[in-house]
């Protein structure tokens, strides 16, 4: 499936997921067998990182949202119009997708990217965001791609100093303005949000008047 966002380069057909696929083929029977054991509920293989890659901290997927303005959205239907890209460990797999993306500023219409860790759903109701919340920055036209690129980079690169609280970032495309926004676990704990907050101010490199806004996903969800 192609997503809209998505801009196919030449220079790179998925040669490199076959090759994983042989290599997985050539492996050893007791790797065959472990993949067999009951637990695997999920026939999907685990994302690692490659030889000599880099590997993050966490593991991380990308998702894509978009829907027509104006329609009143039940968590059903945002879970079902949620559509995800792909999951990364190392940097290089990062890049791999992110070099492929539209950047946010070039996206039309009413569009969201997220970037949360492996696991995690980019909605209120998930069981590690339903405790928290987001801190928000409105954004004038022009600034979304620059700022959701340093945004993501620094969640990657563990700059946040928070520990595991850091659930995923947002970018909200919209007509008049952009969203962004960094999602983390404990709503109620003010001196990890106020980290949080100090970090974006310097990642972002926001003038000093720029308004930050926190709202816990309960308020979100009333």
């Amino acid at each position: 499936l192609i997503f809209p966002f998505i801009r196919l380069k030449d220079d790179d057909s998925g040669d490199h997921d076959q090759n994983e696929e042989n290599n997985t083929q050539k492996d050893s029977e007791k790797e065959k067998n472990d993949r067999e054991k009951p637990q695997s509920t999920t026939k999907r293989k685990a994302v690692v990182p490659g030889p000599a890659e880099h590997p993050l901290q966490y593991n991380y997927t990308f998702w894509y949202s978009r829907r027509t303005p104006g329609r009143p959205t039940s968590s059903q239907s945002y879970e079902q119009n949620i559509k995800q890209i792909g999951t990364f460990a190392s940097v290089e797999q990062f890049w791999r997708f992110y070099s492929h993306m539209v950047r946010p500023g070039d996206l039309t219409g009413h569009s969201d990217f997220h970037l949360f860790k492996e696991g995690i759903k980019p909605m209120w109701e998930d069981d590690a965001n339903k405790n928290g919340g987001k801190w928000i920055i409105r954004l004038r036209k022009g600034l979304a791609s620059r700022c959701w690129e340093n945004l993501i980079l620094a969640m990657l690169g563990e700059q946040f100093m928070v520990g595991e609280e850091i659930c995923g970032a947002v970018v909200s495309v919209r007509f008049q303005e952009d969203i962004i926004s960094i999602w983390n676990k404990t709503a109620s704990d003010q001196a990890t949000t106020a980290r949080i907050r100090d970090t974006l101010r310097r990642v972002l490199n926001l003038p000093p008047n720029t308004i930050m806004e926190y709202k816990t996903h309960t308020d979100s969800i009333k």
